[in-house]
C-alpha cells in the first residue's frame, strides 16, 4: 500500500450497488459472509494503490462473452437464491492477484472461476502459487491441467491470456464479478481510515506524513541505473532510501477538505512486508493524545470502521502485521503528543493481504 494507514484500503464495503463495481484489495476475509450480503457490500468507485494495484470489481452478465472494461458497465445480472457461490474472475496474477486467489479458497462463500494474465503461463501460475517468500506455502493442492487449466483444490479455473480486457469472455464462464488486479487501469490512490477518524474528530490545521515503506518490486537488488529518480536506483537491501509519496496528495482526494493543508515523503527500507505512516499534524480543536487515542479505538471497536480500522497497545513490530486482514492498524504505543493541538500519530498498514474501503 502505497498511501497511508490513514490511508489504505480494501474491499468489503457499503454502498448498494449492482454495476461495474471496484474495491481497495479484495480481501475476502470479509467474503466469509453470506452471499446476499457480499453481492450488497460492494464498492460504487474506484481506489488507486501506490504499488499500482487496482482491484475493480465488475458485474458481469452470465453466460454471454462480455466486454469488461475499467470504465464499462455490463448488465445486472439476476441469480437464483439456489445457484451457489458467487462467481469471481480475476485479471492480473501478480501479487495481489495471488493473493486474492489464497483469500478465496479460505471461505465458501466465492468461487474463483476464470483467470487472465497475459504474461504468465498456467505452470508458472502454480509454481507463484504455491510457494510465496512473504506469505508461506499454499495451504491447498495446486495442478496444471492444461494450457487453460488449473485446478485448485479439486476445482477448475479457465485461463486465458488476452492484453486486451474487452476480449476476455467472462461470461462465458458465469464470471459474476472481476477482480482487476493487474495494476493497469487505476486511476486514485487509496484511503484513509485512521486519519479520517482525527480529521472528523478534531479537524486537522496541517500536517506532515512520513511512511517508512517495505521494498516493492521496482527497486534494484544491487545499485543499478534509475534515471528518474537516482537515489531510487541503489540497492534495496543495502540502504534506506528517501523517496516521495502519493499519500498525501491520495488523502485529499478522498477527504477534498485536506487538500493543501498535508504533504509529505517516504522512506524505503530493507524489509519484505509491511509499511508504517507517521503523521505529525496541528488539530483545530485542543485534544491530549489520549483523547486521539480513545476516539481511535472507539471508531475501531464499532461502527463502519470496525474490521478495517484496527487499535493497538501492545509493543509490536512490522512481522507482527503479516495477515492480517485489517487496511490500517492503529499503534496507541508508538505515538506522542507534545501538547494540545500538535502531535505525532503512527499506524501499520500495507501488508498485501488487508486492503479495505
Amino acid at each position: 500500500m502505497a498511501t497511508s494507514p490513514m490511508l489504505r484500503s480494501s474491499p468489503i464495503a457499503s454502498a448498494r450497488s449492482h454495476g461495474a463495481t471496484s474495491l481497495g484489495m479484495f480481501s475476502f476475509e470479509k467474503l466469509n459472509l453470506h452471499n446476499r450480503r457480499i453481492q450488497d457490500n460492494i464498492l460504487g468507485y474506484s481506489k488507486h494503490f501506490q504499488n499500482g494495484s487496482l482491484i475493480q470489481l465488475q458485474h458481469i452478465k452470465r453466460l454471454q462473452p462480455v466486454k469488461a472494461s475499467s470504465t464499462g458497465m455490463p448488465q445486472k445480472i439476476h441469480r437464483s437464491a439456489s445457484s451457489g457461490n458467487v462467481r469471481i474472475g480475476i485479471n492480473g496474477f501478480g501479487r495481489i492477484g495471488r493473493l486474492v486467489l489464497r483469500v478465496a479458497t479460505e471461505g465458501n462463500s466465492v468461487e474463483v472461476v476464470a483467470l487472465n494474465d497475459p504474461f504468465i503461463d498456467t505452470k508458472y501460475m502454480a509454481y507463484m502459487l504455491k510457494y510465496d517468500s512473504t506469505h508461506g506455502r499454499f495451504n491447498g493442492t495446486v495442478k496444471v491441467i492444461d494450457d487453460s487449466t488449473l485446478e485448485i483444490n479439486g476445482k477448475k479455473i479457465h485461463i486465458t491470456n488476452k492484453r486486451d480486457p474487452t476480449e476476455i469472455p467472462w461470461g462465458i464462464h458465469g464470471v459474476e464479478y472481476v477482480v482487476e488486479s493487474s495494476g493497469v487501469f487505476t486511476t486514485i490512490e487509496k484511503a484513509s481510515a485512521h486519519l479520517k477518524v482525527v480529521h472528523e474528530e478534531f479537524g486537522i490545521i496541517e500536517g506532515l506524513m512520513t511512511t517508512v515503506h517495505a521494498t516493492t518490486a521496482t527497486q534494484k537488488t544491487v545499485d543499478g541505473p534509475s534515471m528518474k529518480d537516482w537515489r531510487g536506483g541503489r540497492g534495496a537491501g543495502q540502504n534506506i532510501i528517501p523517496s516521495s509519496t502519493g499519500a498525501a496528495k491520495a488523502v485529499g482526494k478522498v477527504l477534498p477538505q485536506l487538500n493543501g493543508r498535508l504533504t509529505g515523503m517516504a522512506f524505503r527500507v530493507p524489509t519484505p512486508n509491511v509499511s508504517v505512516v507517521d503523521l505529525t499534524c496541528r488539530l483545530e480543536s485542543p485534544a491530549s493524545y489520549e483523547d486521539v487515542k480513545a476516539k481511535i479505538k472507539a471508531a475501531a471497536s464499532e461502527g463502519p470502521l470496525k474490521g478495517i480500522l484496527g487499535y493497538t497497545d501492545e509493543d509490536v513490530v512490522s512481522n507482527d502485521f503479516v495477515g492480517d486482514s485489517r487496511s490500517s492498524i492503529f499503534d496507541a504505543k508508538a505515538g506522542i503528543g507534545l501538547s494540545a493541538s500538535f502531535m505525532k500519530l503512527v499506524s501499520w498498514y500495507d501488508n498485501e493481504w488487508g486492503y479495505r474501503y
